[in-house]
């Protein structure tokens, strides 16, 4: 892997090259204009305009921060398909997941739509981050029957009525989560997960420490966040920064980033069908790297310097 690493490295300079050649000006820019710089534009032209070039660039910077093995890189390229820990009840699950009745927004792949559907349990949820034990006391079974159904029907929702608790909206966040077809963060990507937490310092001799390196941690995951469906990271966003506001919150509520990552690990990065036993002792690497993500959250989707 390290010459494929130092091969992809040494290319970047002129991917890099690539990158600018695609946008040079062919017009002459108005010397009374100022010019200004958006880089989440300029990374999105390129990305639709230029996708392998985009593709290259990324998973060049990806491979420079952490150490992918040929299998595993190919599983995030899609080169390959996902190999993720799986229960010996695999299949009798996901023969069980395919005969459930699929409704609109649970359990079917994640749509703008459902994403819609979804953000009116965001935003109430942003409104009651004083709740104590929310998202980890359960709501009423009853109530949250009544409104999924409300949301799986495209119902107009009133969630300020007083009908619904917030305990009912963030339990049903959480189903919804765990009832998507495939982990939000993706099985593509687990193994990169993995290996980003394993991110740390260098000693004065060059050896590695025990002390995590988050710039660099917050750099792969910035990257890596680029690979993501555009509906996965749309999702991702919104969903970090309501868990971030709950963390700030935790002298009302009770709820730290660890805590709120210990209730929603199993939900967005566990492999489907899987019980903790199947983990093979990554349950404490997920839980803290979803936790490190609660935490940066606010710079995580900004568009990384290599890149723009």
């Amino acid at each position: 892997m390290a010459t494929k690493n130092n091969s992809q490295n040494n290319l970047r300079p002129d991917r890099r090259e690539t990158k600018c050649s695609a946008f040079l000006c062919r017009e002459k820019p108005d010397a009374n204009q100022p010019v200004i710089f958006n880089p989440d534009f300029f990374v999105e032209r390129l990305k639709h305009e230029h996708p392998q070039t985009f593709l290259d660039l990324v998973l060049s910077n990806i491979t420079r921060l952490i150490d992918l093995p040929g299998e595993e890189f190919a599983q995030l390229t899609g080169e390959s398909e996902p190999k993720v820990p799986s229960s010996s009840g695999f299949l009798r699950s996901f023969n069980f997941r395919k005969r459930k009745e699929k409704g609109l927004i649970f359990g079917a792949p994640l749509t703008e739509e459902g994403i819609a559907q979804i953000y009116q349990l965001i935003e109430y949820l942003s409104k009651n981050l004083h709740v104590e034990g929310l998202f980890r006391v359960p709501g009423h079974s009853l109530r949250q029957a009544a409104l999924r159904e409300m949301l799986n029907t495209a119902a107009e929702i009133d969630l300020e009525t007083g009908d619904f608790h917030p305990n009912d909206a963030a339990t049903l966040l959480k189903v919804y989560l765990g009832e998507l077809p495939e982990p939000l963060l993706t099985h593509r990507h687990y193994h990169a997960h993995l290996k980003i937490g394993e991110l740390t310092h260098f000693d004065e001799k060059g050896n590695k420490t025990n002390v995590p390196d988050k710039e660099r941690q917050i750099e792969a995951f910035q990257l890596l966040f680029m690979l993501l469906p555009p509906t996965n990271r749309s999702l991702l966003k919104l969903l970090l920064d309501l868990l971030y506001h709950t963390a700030r919150s935790q002298h009302m509520n009770k709820m730290s980033a660890i805590n709120l990552a210990t209730m929603f690990a199993p939900h967005i990065i566990w492999p489907k069908n899987v019980t903790a036993s199947d983990l093979q002792g990554n349950i404490e690497k997920l839980n803290n790297g979803v936790a490190f993500l609660i935490r940066h959250s606010q710079k995580l989707f900004k568009v990384n310097n290599f890149i723009a």
